[in-house]
């Protein structure tokens, strides 16, 4: 993987069920890792075959493999230039080389 191309910084966050006011059960989401990511947004023709039409801003983003995120998974989320993305697939690159994650922006960019 090249490090030159890691020039994005990005936060990994996970969510965990919390007691909540009035005895209830908030979902608190923390930071997992704070890592440097290759950033490529996905072109509207990739959404179009993919079926996902609509505005919305579905990017990729590869990260080198830690152990900090070695169970990263579709039930993740991260953070990138002040916006929110949900996780929809993580691939492994290479032998523990990295990892690729899909994601798309939760709410408006």
């Amino acid at each position: 993987m090249d490090a030159g191309a890691l020039n994005r910084r990005i936060e990994l966050r996970r969510a965990i069920n919390a007691r909540g006011s009035l005895n209830g059960v908030d979902t608190v989401w923390y930071a997992i890792a704070q890592v440097w990511a290759a950033y490529e947004p996905v072109s509207d023709g990739e959404r179009v075959r993919a079926q996902q039409l609509g505005a919305e801003m579905t990017a990729r983003f590869r990260i080198r493999w830690s152990s900090d995120v070695a169970d990263l998974n579709a039930k993740d989320q991260l953070r990138f230039e002040g916006a929110l993305y949900a996780i929809s697939a993580v691939k492994p690159i290479g032998l523990r080389d990295g990892l690729e994650i899909t994601a798309s922006a939760l709410g408006d960019i």
